[in-house]
């Protein structure tokens, strides 16, 4: 084959290799020939979607897949391109800069999962006649800034429950439970405070339970996947007891932030706050928490922008560092809101691979 190497690479600007709102994206395509080759064009694509499907299956025959996808940037720029005919490539390797702004405005994080993907990625695809198109890509992790404006992320939380014992026991147990705010960052403590009165014939033992819960939404059905991240047991409560409990919970620091601004995944945090009877329902209390991103690295700090990349020189000393404005970058679709929680149909669920392979 006369193309030998096709490839999209992008350089870090952090130490952790993440990019947030307004970064520029710099990096370059190769292309490396065995022989001279014309070539109809050469584009660059930069593309933020988010995708879910699964399946559910109702009795022993009948499936139904559900999907649904939504597009937040799709950019693209021809890099060499000829009107009349062909772009001639000689022996050799070709690298050809390109630069990219990623938009300032809200968009999702990455994230990936079995029923769902939102991905940021850089593409190139190289045009030949009468050949098949030559591609190469690359994700880019994005981890959007943290969203200030949700209703009471930095106002207290407060819930409280009740339970009678009737049937292994007699009298209540109640529970007041409390913490400073609902918006933490990754690696913060969180201070939650539980108020414990055990008026009953039972002791009781309280649990302290951080966990995730991820939501996908498609066709007006929503598919729900939970997982506890940490728990923390607390000595038990005396019949007769009253006692006050704060506990110090700090928020893991690869835990990946909240993901509340997509119409079809979202990726929640709950606290919650039991107590643990023998041979009775566990009273339950869950404060909603929001896992804010940490840029505390300075590394993570945007480098000032240079004039030179270093980048090895190609040959068509002529040829521009094409680089993409925010006013080329395509507007987003407009997606409808998440179904209601309570929407439901009666259909079941099938292989989301072939539905994901494109992502």
């Amino acid at each position: 084959m006369a193309i030998k190497n096709f490839s999209i690479e992008y350089d870090a600007i952090n130490s952790k290799n993440i990019f947030t709102n307004g970064d520029t994206i710099n990096g370059r395509i190769i292309v490396e020939v065995s022989k001279q080759i014309e070539i109809k064009s050469l584009i660059f694509i930069a593309q933020g979607r988010a995708r879910v499907c699964w399946s559910e299956h109702y009795g022993q025959y009948y499936h139904h897949v559900y999907w649904s996808d939504e597009k937040y940037y799709d950019v693209k720029h021809h890099i060499l391109r000829k009107a009349d005919g062909t772009e001639v490539l000689g022996k050799g390797r070709h690298v050809f800069p390109f630069s990219f702004d990623i938009p300032d405005r809200k968009l999702p994080s990455s994230f990936k999962s079995c029923i769902g993907k939102v991905v940021h990625k850089v593409k190139a695809e190289l045009k030949q006649s009468m050949k098949l198109t030559e591609k190469a890509k690359v994700h880019f992790t994005f981890v959007s800034k943290a969203d200030m404006d949700i209703p009471g992320l930095m106002e207290p939380q407060y819930a409280c429950k009740d339970k009678t014992l009737q049937v292994f026991g007699s009298g209540t147990v109640a529970m007041d439970v409390r913490t400073k705010r609902m918006g933490y960052e990754q690696g913060e403590a969180l201070q939650v405070t539980a108020e414990l009165k055990n008026q009953s014939s039972r002791s009781v033992k309280p649990r302290f339970i951080l966990y995730e819960k991820k939501s996908f939404f498609a066709q007006g059905r929503r598919k729900v996947q939970t997982h506890q991240i940490l728990k923390v047991k607390i000595e038990a409560v005396a019949s007769g007891g009253n006692e006050t409990v704060t506990k110090v919970i700090t928020i893991p620091r690869e835990l990946p932030p909240s993901i509340l601004n997509c119409s079809i995944i979202k990726l929640e945090y709950r606290l919650k706050v039991y107590l643990d009877i023998k041979c009775a329902t566990d009273p339950v209390i869950k404060l909603p928490i929001v896992v804010l991103p940490s840029f505390e690295d300075p590394a993570m700090k945007k480098p000032p922008a240079s004039a030179a990349f270093g980048f090895e020189a190609f040959e068509n000393p002529n040829q521009p560092n094409w680089s993409i404005t925010p006013q080329q970058q395509a507007a987003p679709q407009h997606m409808d809101p998440p179904p209601p929680y309570g929407a439901y149909a009666i259909y079941p669920s099938t292989d989301p691979d072939k539905y994901q392979s494109a992502m």
